[in-house]
């Protein structure tokens, strides 16, 4: 097949996948690269727990923050630039990796076919997480292992890999065992002179790097083990039982590829001294899910590099049954995969959760056009859980804005309950005792929330008009909603008609104007930890 077209076709999905791709899926795909990469590139931002404990390396986001000191120098840094740049440049690598790919596979038709359909992957290539980032590189490293040959080129980016994502070892460990088996070369030259040399420099670069940007001599690597391993951090932000990666999270990631993949596995297994490479890979991916099964905390993107591995069993698999299938089983079993993907494709990417992007475009709107009676500009609450949406990277206006922490336990603190959490136990006390009512103009000036929570800080929103109302989700999980909802404070002789008679509809009006009077009467008593602690500079 010409190569050319390979290229063209693999970039343009990739590409594709920037502009169709406009829903949000974790937080760390802002917050843990493009907030970071905005704190440097323009000295305010936010930065969350992770980068004040130093378990995260600061290598990926400075090559964004290259990016954005490019854009700022050519004076083209929009907040609209800000945002699509990294995920092209991502999309680019993720292009790349593919052909390595397809290269690896030996340039067969079916492994071109499954690089470019699974819905996962279209989903993530784009994205600025470092998941996306380490598939991409293990993808490369895979491309050029020594599966015949000598070569130990590979050892850069896995070692990047695993430099980054610590966890990224579980991979790499058995297939670094499966390459000192096989080599006819000295064992302890191998050793020394490529593995600990590779990785003494990758090391060196990465703990430079973390050092100068921490402040402070820091191996994240380390620092990224002892708590989100050793302490287990990481089930503060949930957990799952022990086989979820079995029977959830690798067939949801796979999709209707699963079905071929088991039976690619079954195929593999039989004639395991038949098909070599296969047989190690599915090692390793058994060795990966059962290491990270023992990690209470999962999610689908955490096997996101298991998905190479899969994808060259399946696709050396189907290309061996190919040879006795009939044209129209092949037809049948290729569509079969193509719709089965762009279902969940299509619909993760463009429906589900679009709200929080969406709702960034309206207030970097009023991030630079809004002011109020006092010509101050905007102060932006966000009332939803913590990291909801992106940051300063989507508003690019150096602008107060606020929202519910979640930081962990970290002070091993007794009962101890986050911000956000304290919010959602009692919303109307945690406004009353954290943000100024009296008077008017030290409110915040506007609000972000999803539709449920309105109903519960009515007397809040007494002071406020609804702006933007944007869909986001079709149904109503914990503390979202089928909507967003902006709300604007009120201006000087300003009426909110609607609220006023949802005021008077509340069977507990009384009580609640009696609170309203209470709170402005003593409103300069109130901790006001608005304005003074959320301009992050």
């Amino acid at each position: 097949m010409n190569i050319f077209f390979v290229l063209l076709l693999i970039l343009a999905v990739r590409l594709a996948s920037v502009f169709v791709v406009k829903t949000f899926y974790v937080p760390d795909e802002y917050w843990q690269s493009l907030e970071v990469a905005h704190k440097l590139a323009f000295g305010y931002g936010y930065i969350t727990w992770e980068w004040v404990q130093g378990i995260r390396s600061y290598i990926y986001p400075l090559l964004i923050a290259g990016v954005y000191k490019a854009l700022a120098l050519l004076n083209l840094d929009s907040a609209y630039l800000l945002a699509i740049l990294p995920r092209i440049l991502q999309a680019l690598l993720t292009t790349y990796s593919d052909y390595r790919f397809y290269v690896w596979t030996g340039k067969r038709k079916w492994a071109l076919f499954l690089i470019v359909v699974p819905w996962f992957w279209f989903y993530t290539g784009s994205r600025t997480l470092t998941n996306t980032l380490e598939a991409s590189l293990t993808t490369i490293a895979l491309s050029y292992f020594p599966w015949t040959g000598e070569s130990s080129l590979y050892l850069w980016p896995a070692a990047l890999c695993c430099y980054l994502r610590p966890t990224a070892a579980i991979i790499w460990l058995p297939l670094s065992i499966y390459h000192l088996r096989k080599t006819k070369q000295s064992l302890i030259g191998l050793l020394f002179k490529k593995f600990l040399v590779i990785g003494v420099l990758v090391a060196a670069l990465g703990i430079g790097v973390d050092t100068y940007l921490h402040g402070k001599l820091i191996i994240t690597p380390y620092e990224f083990l002892k708590y989100n391993v050793f302490h287990n951090i990481g089930s503060f932000y949930g957990s799952h039982p022990w086989h979820w990666y079995f029977t959830i999270g690798l067939p949801s990631v796979l999709g209707i590829i699963t079905l071929p993949f088991l039976f690619a596995v079954i195929e593999t297994v039989r004639r395991s001294e038949t098909y070599p490479v296969r047989k190690n890979l599915l090692l390793t991916i058994a060795i990966s899910l059962v290491a990270f099964s023992f990690i209470e905390h999962k999610e689908f993107r955490f096997v996101t590099s298991l998905l190479p591995l899969c994808l060259y069993i399946t696709a050396d698999t189907l290309t061996r049954w190919s040879y006795n299938a009939s044209r129209k089983m092949l037809w049948f079993i290729a569509l079969l995969i193509v719709f089965g993907n762009a279902i969940p494709a299509w619909y993760l990417s463009t429906i589900h959760q679009k709200g929080p992007i969406e709702v960034m475009s309206k207030l970097q709107e009023v991030a630079a056009d809004y002011r109020d009676e006092n010509n101050h500009r905007a102060n932006i609450l966000f009332l939803m859980p913590c990291h909801s949406t992106p940051f300063y990277s989507h508003i690019h206006q150096n602008v107060t804005m606020r929202f519910l922490t979640c930081e962990p336990n970290l002070k091993d603190e007794k009962n101890y309950k986050d911000e956000a959490d304290q919010f959602y136990e009692s919303p109307v006390h945690w406004l009353r005792s954290h943000i100024p009512s009296y008077p008017r103009t030290a409110m915040p000036t506007h609000v972000v929330l999803y539709e449920p929570l309105a109903g519960k800080v009515n007397e809040f929103l007494l002071n406020y008009k609804e702006l933007y109302r944007i869909i986001n989700a079709e149904y109503v999980q914990a503390r979202t909603g089928k909507n967003i909802l902006v709300y604007q404070r009120l201006r000087s002789g300003e009426e909110n008609t609607f609220n006023r008679d949802e005021f008077r509809a509340n069977p507990n009006k009384e009580t609640i104007a009696s609170n309203i009077e209470e709170a402005n009467d003593n409103g300069n008593d109130n901790d006001n930890d608005f304005d003074d602690d959320n301009m992050f500079n």
